[in-house]
């Protein structure tokens, strides 16, 4: 029998589990235990397990996402943390940027650091920008930060010093001690976790990395027990926010770097559907049941970045987070998932989300206790989702319940039936989608009318089409097994590590190649070293960039260089290649400004095959439906009778014309009344306007 792999997807309300095998696949999605993740995990294992009708021993590999750590963040419950610095600088992380991200309201408020003031403690050394010692670490000044740290039943700790990201020797020193004096204290060194320039966000990587470090060390530790007590006896990964497998010793060293792991999976199947079927410019769409995100996929490559801002707490603004220095694959992601919670504020406005019914005691309709309308709720009451096959019918929902929640909390605030509320519950969460997707596509200098938008996740085929709508695209597509898209997207992930590092080189008559050769070296050694003990013998594949701006600007550019050794005459080139970038970003260079690179980053992957492309589309052919039931048309608010089809039923070729609902195990297709779908060669859903 062919090896298998399972990918496992631990979401805020759901967990998804997908098992491939010899060509085949077998998924499964069951509710998410918030107190005891790795339980709900065990439970989807062995559903899913069950209807492949394998064992344990029949796999190769095992990968897993969570956003255990990103939640940990957000409801601060990580571990009570220190943070060492320089001393005279334990308030970098409460300045911030020093700036007022919005600027005219008199009651904002900054997102409080991860580490109170009280245990953010100066430490007497010294380093310049250049790595020269001003000061050499006093390390009699260490013994009442001990002390301290005992006191105050302190469990994890975080370094950071000025400019460690030059030399790290201080930093180095301090983990010493500490481990002589507090034997298994976590110590995280922000030259390690993030050795870039720029000090608040260092150190608030570097806090947040300690903060959640002790949570998921436990929870990868309990994950593998659980696992071997199963049967298994093969290698785990672990999925990491830059859209590469990572082994549990990465996870648990650098847990932040965990924090968007499952929404990585998803832009990561996105993008291999892309390439697959020869799509140059998608808008990928992933809704679960907490958030929805948005990324940009153009040939065949999601967009990345090197910061990200965790537990934005002023309307999802830029500036009310707390930033990371982590690769990630950059997605706008917002609070509008299946369980986002309606309500009516005291302007009489709907308003969905950001906050999330989850999954305990999650929508009314489930019947575990809740009572407060959600998206959920509305897409139940308006027919969308067949209340018997949810979840394959093992989670059956209440209709009236459901409808009772609607009435009773935004209808009765403003005078609805539970029909018209519902309604508008569906248009305020998919106009709030498309505002972030236009929001983020106007930030980047993108288009979205010539796109195809990419959907999965549970809830986003159900609202795909109207949001087409809303954002002027004219073709959608449902991949297979779409209701568990991210973990599908684990299982076409490699095995990658990117390394960072910053060396501030102008690139004039002081260029040193040698230099930055000899930091090249080192950073293909520690990645090359990452990436092999994950893939062992695997080919391996290296891209490099470099952070560069004009002098005297305060941003940089990162722009694609070759990974070869340098020479003098490199300079030039350097120089061609920024501003070949700087001009397509601001249609101008800046002549007579000598150009400078501040950091290297260093991506290294196992070599993967490229997809197999996708098939010509078979010829057009009518398709039964199973049935029909009644379903709102969000374009009028009316009522409509419309055949449901079982995607199962569906082969190559069966054109649906809307309106329709195409139902699996794990999701719903809801084709409007002005678009046709289609199945292509592979199975997927493909969704077009009708011609006007």
């Amino acid at each position: 029998m062919p090896r298998a792999r399972l990918a496992a997807d631990v979401g805020g309300t759901f967990t998804d589990i997908a098992v491939e095998w010899g060509g085949r696949l077998a998924t499964t999605k069951v509710l998410t235990v918030p107190r005891a993740p790795e339980k709900g995990v065990l439970a989807g294992i062995e559903r899913a397990l069950a209807t492949a009708g394998l064992s344990p021993d029949a796999f190769e590999l095992v990968i897993h996402g969570t956003t255990l750590a990103t939640n940990a963040i957000i409801e601060r419950r990580g571990a009570r943390t220190a943070l060492l610095v320089t001393e005279g600088f334990r308030d970098v992380v409460a300045m911030a940027f020093e700036n007022r991200f919005e600027q005219y309201d008199i009651y904002m408020d900054r997102p409080e650091p991860l580490v109170p003031r009280h245990l953010r403690i100066g430490v007497r050394e010294r380093i310049d920008a250049r790595g020269n010692v001003l000061m050499p670490l006093d390390e009699s000044s260490l013994d009442p930060v001990v002390a301290a740290l005992k006191e105050e039943g302190v469990e994890a700790v975080a370094v950071g010093f000025l400019h460690a990201y030059v030399d790290g020797r201080h930093e180095r020193a301090v983990r010493e001690l500490l481990a002589e004096a507090m034997p298994g204290l976590p110590v995280t060194l922000s030259s390690e976790v993030s050795p870039e320039i720029r000090e608040y966000e260092r150190w608030s990587t570097a806090a947040a990395n300690a903060y959640v470090q002790p949570l998921m060390a436990g929870y990868i530790g309990r994950l593998e027990e659980a696992l071997a007590a199963l049967g298994f006896a093969c290698p785990l990964y672990l999925m990491t926010s830059g859209g590469g497998l990572a082994r549990p010793e990465t996870g648990r060293r650098f847990p932040i770097r965990l924090v968007e792991s499952g929404p990585a999976g998803g832009a990561i199947l996105a993008a291999h559907i892309a390439r697959q079927c020869g799509l140059d410019r998608v808008l990928s769409f992933d809704m679960g049941g907490t958030t929805a995100k948005i990324c940009l996929i153009d040939d065949g490559e999601p967009q990345a970045s090197r910061s990200f801002e965790v537990a934005r707490e002023y309307r999802f603004l830029k500036g009310s987070g707390l930033p990371l220095r982590i690769p990630v694959i950059e997605m706008v992601e917002i609070g509008a998932g299946g369980g986002s919670i309606a309500r009516v504020d005291a302007m009489k406005r709907l308003a969905v989300g950001p906050d999330s019914a989850g999954a305990d005691p999650g929508p009314a309709c489930y019947s575990r206790g809740g009572t407060d309308a959600t998206v959920t709720d509305a897409d139940v009451a308006l027919g969308w989702i067949d209340p018997d096959g949810f979840a394959g019918g093992t989670i059956p929902l209440d209709f009236r319940a459901a409808e009772t929640a609607i009435e009773t909390g935004p209808g009765a605030a403003l005078g609805l039936a539970a029909s018209d509320g519902a309604h508008g519950i569906a248009e305020v969460v998919v106009e709030n989608m498309a505002n972030a997707a236009r929001v983020h596509a106007v930030e980047r200098g993108k288009t979205l009318g010539d796109r195809t938008l990419i959907a999965f996740g549970g809830a986003a085929p159900v609202h795909a089409v109207r949001l087409a709508e809303k954002l002027g695209i004219e073709r959608i597509l449902v991949p297979g097994a779409a209701g568990v898209g991210s973990a599908v997207g684990f299982l076409r992930a490699p095995v990658a590590y990117e390394v960072v590092r910053s060396l501030y080189s102008a690139l004039d008559e002081t260029f040193d190649p040698a230099a930055i050769d000899a930091l090249l070296e080192g950073m293909r050694e520690e990645a090359d070293a990452v990436v092999a003990a994950a893939a062992p013998g695997a080919p391996l594949v290296r891209t490099l960039a470099a952070d560069m701006r004009y002098h005297g600007q305060g941003h940089e550019l990162t722009v694609s260089v070759p990974d070869a050794p340098l020479a003098p005459d490199s300079r030039e080139a350097l120089i061609e290649a920024f501003e070949a970038d700087y001009a397509r970003t601001y249609s101008r260079t800046i002549p007579g400004l000598v150009v400078e690179v501040m950091n290297w980053t260093l991506r290294v992957a196992a070599r993967s095959d490229p997809p197999s492309p996708c098939p010509p589309m078979p010829p057009s052919a009518a398709a039964p439906p199973a049935g029909e039931r009644a379903v709102c048309d969000p374009a009028t608010a009316a009522t409509v009778r419309a055949p449901v089809y079982r995607r199962d039923d569906l082969a190559p070729g069966a054109t649906i014309p809307g309106p329709a609902a195409i139902a699996e195990d794990e999701t719903t297709t809801v084709v409007l009344q002005s678009f046709t779908a289609s199945i292509d060669a592979l199975g997927n859903i493909l969704i077009a306007r009708k011609p006007r």
